[in-house]
């Protein structure tokens, strides 16, 4: 009988050649026939049992590969730790920033649950015809005195978004907390509409932050795959998805809220608000307008760390 099972699924084993897992394509039922067919009446239960007898057993895919590490990772690590005490002790503003993921504005289930007399009802699928709008996130965590900020998109997530969600917060906030400040420190991810490759990200930086405000800005981007050390995402994005878990965003109204609420034992206050601008994607900028950039980039990692200059004394400065 174990014979035959094993001549059956023989041909249907696959399997790491090196870390010794075996799995089978066909399902229990299939084998329990194909059993039957040769006189032999086993149940499934009997079938499992032969199977896990020969080692083989139902197992779903585990998360726990990653790509192997950019050789500069630590390097860059220790340069961005080196920015932040710099930065720290001359007084001078330290934000982190990045994109949380898009959100459906409408009836969508929200996972979690909150307290409520009864449960607000929701479509089976998150269609995105349904949705009243799609929110972009853009997340501006402040290191020093742990406030949060998001800037609500409702277009693209570009860098002409990024940057403009970063004035909002200069204008409003950080020029008020940091009076003195000549400088800032940006920590970003290495990719998205913030990333290290993009031409338009630091175009727009010099442009609209570094011009307009005579702002020394130094950005630090970290390496591939070590997004959750941005203190964005572990300080701010975290703290805000607990507070709307169960709570459909049934109106950009209602999302603003929930991220105006959040706090935390360790103070945390976070202010939000909307951006109507509609975005246009594949913007290009070219060799010469790259040239008229004031950068300077790091010894370091100079691809990931780079300081933007003032061309001129801005006027709102």
């Amino acid at each position: 009988m174990e014979a035959a099972l094993k001549a059956l699924v023989e041909d249907e084993v696959a399997g790491d050649p090196e870390g010794g897992a075996r799995w089978i394509r066909r399902s229990l039922e299939s084998l329990q026939r194909a059993l039957a067919e040769q006189g032999y009446a086993l149940c499934r239960e009997a079938v499992r049992r032969l199977l896990h007898k020969m080692g083989i057993r139902p197992k779903s895919n585990v998360k726990c590969l990653t790509p192997q590490d950019h050789p500069d990772r630590d390097r860059q690590f220790q340069h961005i730790q080196a920015q932040v005490v710099a930065f720290r002790k001359a007084g001078w503003p330290i934000i982190s920033v990045d994109t949380k993921k898009k959100e459906l504005i409408g009836r969508f289930q929200k996972d979690g649950r909150v307290w409520c007399a009864e449960a607000t009802q929701v479509y089976i699928h998150d269609f995105p015809g349904d949705a009243v709008g799609k929110a972009v996130p853009y997340g501006i965590y402040d290191v020093l005195h742990n406030r949060g900020y998001v800037a609500v998109g409702q277009s693209a997530d570009t860098p002409e978004f990024a940057v403009d969600a970063i004035v909002w917060w200069w204008e409003n906030f950080g020029q008020q907390l940091f009076p003195q400040g000549s400088e800032l420190l940006i920590l970003a991810d290495g990719g998205g509409s913030n990333g290290y490759r993009s031409r338009l990200w630091k175009q727009q930086l010099q442009l609209k932050l570094v011009d307009a405000f005579g702002l020394s800005v130094t950005v630090c981007h970290y390496p591939t795959g070590a997004s959750k050390w941005n203190p964005v995402e572990h300080r701010l994005f975290s703290e805000i998805s607990k507070t709307w878990a169960g709570t459909p965003l049934t109106s950009f109204e209602i999302m603003l809220e929930c991220i105006r609420s959040t706090t935390t034992v360790a103070g945390l206050q976070v202010e939000a608000v909307l951006i109507d601008t509609e975005y246009k994607t594949g913007i290009r900028v070219s060799d010469a307008e790259m040239e008229t950039l004031v950068l300077e980039r790091h010894d370091t990692c100079p691809d990931w760390n780079y300081t933007i200059r003032p061309r001129k004394t801005g006027s709102n400065f």
